[in-house]
C-alpha cells in the first residue's frame, strides 16, 4: 500500500501522475511564469496533477564560478508568486537543516538534492516543518538502500514522503538509471518519482560544468512510466542552450507537450 498525502487541491501516491517541472534554477519571474503557463496547460489538458519546481540557491554547482541563483529571498519571492499566480503547489530544494523552517513557508514539498540524502539532520529538519519531503537518491546509492531514508523520515513523523530516482554513478561523468529499482523504492511503501533530466546529466562531464545528452530523456522517460511511477520530474525550460544551470539536460518548453502526450499513451495503456 503505498502512503500517498496532500498537496495543494490532490493527492501524490493516489494512481494519478503527478508532474513536478520548472526550471533548474528560478532565474527570472518571466522564464518562471513562462513554464509554469505552459506546464500547467499540458497538465490540465492531459489530466496529469502539477507542482511547479525551481531552485532559489544552486549549491553544488561544479565550479565556483558557476551561477548560483539570485538567493533565497529573491528565489522564494519568485515562487510564492508562481503559486498565487498559477494556484500550483510549489517545491525546491534545501541544503541545510537552518533553510527548512524558512522555506517551508513558501513551498509546498521540500526537496532533498541527491548529494545530501543521508543527512540525518537535514533530513529531520525537513520533516519537522510539516511539509512533505521528496528525497532525491543519491547518486552513490542502491535503491535497496533508500529504504533507510524512509525509515528516518517517518521516524521524524514526515507528512509525507516521495523517494526520486536520478541515476547512479557508474564509471566516469556517466549516470545509468536501475529501472526495476523503481519497483524496489515503491516497495518501501512511499510514492516514487523519476527524475528524467537529471539522469540524463554527466557530472563534471564538460570540466567546470555537467554536461548531459538530453536526446535520451525520452527514452528513460517512457520506461518508468511503463514500470510504474507516481511522479514524473522534468526540468523544463524556454530556452535551454541559454539556462543558467542545467543547459545540457533541461527539456525544451516547446516540446513538452509530445513528451507528456507520450507519457499519457503509456500511461493510459499500463493502467488498462
Amino acid at each position: 500500500m503505498i502512503q500517498s498525502f496532500p498537496v495543494g487541491n490532490f493527492q501524490i501516491g493516489d494512481g494519478r501522475l503527478t508532474i513536478i517541472a520548472g526550471p533548474c534554477l528560478a532565474e527570472s519571474q518571466q522564464i518562471c511564469n513562462e513554464v509554469a503557463a505552459g506546464v500547467q496547460a499540458i497538465c490540465l489538458d492531459l489530466g496529469f496533477n502539477y507542482v511547479f519546481k525551481a531552485s532559489f540557491d544552486k549549491a553544488n554547482r561544479t565550479s565556483h564560478l558557476s551561477n548560483r541563483g539570485a538567493g533565497m529571498e529573491a528565489g522564494l519571492e519568485i515562487l510564492r508568486t508562481v503559486s498565487k499566480t498559477f494556484s500550483v503547489p510549489t517545491t525546491t530544494d534545501i541544503h541545510l537543516p537552518d533553510q527548512c523552517s524558512i522555506v517551508s513557508e513558501s513551498v509546498d514539498i521540500l526537496q532533498i538534492p541527491a548529494f545530501l540524502s543521508r543527512q540525518s539532520d537535514l533530513l529531520e529538519a525537513a520533516a519537522a516543518t510539516g511539509k512533505p519531503v521528496n528525497v532525491k537518491k543519491g547518486q552513490f546509492m542502491a535503491p535497496s538502500d533508500t529504504g533507510n531514508i524512509v525509515k528516518k523520515l517517518q521516524a521524524a513523523n514526515a507528512a509525507g514522503i516521495i523517494l526520486t530516482e536520478r541515476g547512479t554513478s557508474f564509471g566516469y561523468n556517466t549516470l545509468i538509471v536501475d529501472m526495476p529499482g523503481l519497483e524496489t523504492m515503491r516497495g518501501f511503501g512511499v510514492p516514487v518519482c523519476f527524475d528524467a533530466t537529471h539522469s540524463a546529466q554527466r557530472p563534471g562531464g564538460l570540466g567546470s560544468a555537467t554536461g548531459g545528452v538530453r536526446e535520451s530523456i525520452p527514452a528513460m522517460v517512457r520506461a518508468a512510466v511503463a514500470v510504474g511511477i507516481d511522479a514524473l520530474f522534468l526540468e523544463v525550460h524556454p530556452d535551454p542552450e541559454h539556462a543558467l544551470s542545467d543547459a545540457a539536460t533541461q527539456w525544451p518548453l516547446s516540446q513538452a507537450r509530445e513528451l507528456l502526450e507520450t507519457v499519457a499513451a503509456i500511461r493510459d495503456a499500463v493502467t488498462r
